[in-house]
């Protein structure tokens, strides 16, 4: 067996969209609401947490699945791992992208306590 590379929770995907402003309307009609919206992404969440990240086509963000982990220690030693840097956000989160399966990017995040 090999080696696990790291852990984490599913917490979001993000999807292409190309008009983020109707793309925002529709996910609030399915029960969505806004997290953080900026002009080239938004973050959408459910009521239980799970997130649509929404990327317009001059996002600079990849379609990705994104995986939080609880510390940023865990966080730190994941981009080690992987040969990543973190990069802080500004809306405060910090996080890498790498590979995942099949050349799917994962984007491993640490959401920092308010």
């Amino acid at each position: 067996m090999s080696e696990i590379r790291f852990t984490g929770t599913v917490d979001h995907l993000a999807v292409k969209t190309e008009d983020l402003t109707k793309s925002v309307e529709e996910y609030k009609r399915l029960g969505f609401t806004v997290e953080t919206i900026f002009e080239d992404w938004a973050m959408m969440r459910d009521p239980k947490g799970f997130g649509i990240a929404l990327l317009p086509p001059e996002s600079k963000h990849p379609p990705h699945i994104g995986m939080k982990v609880e510390t940023f220690e865990e966080l730190e030693a994941a981009a080690a791992k992987e040969g990543r840097p973190i990069k802080p956000h500004r809306d405060g989160t910090s996080s890498f992208y790498t590979k995942g399966i099949d050349g799917n990017i994962v984007e491993l995040i640490y959401y920092p306590e308010e």
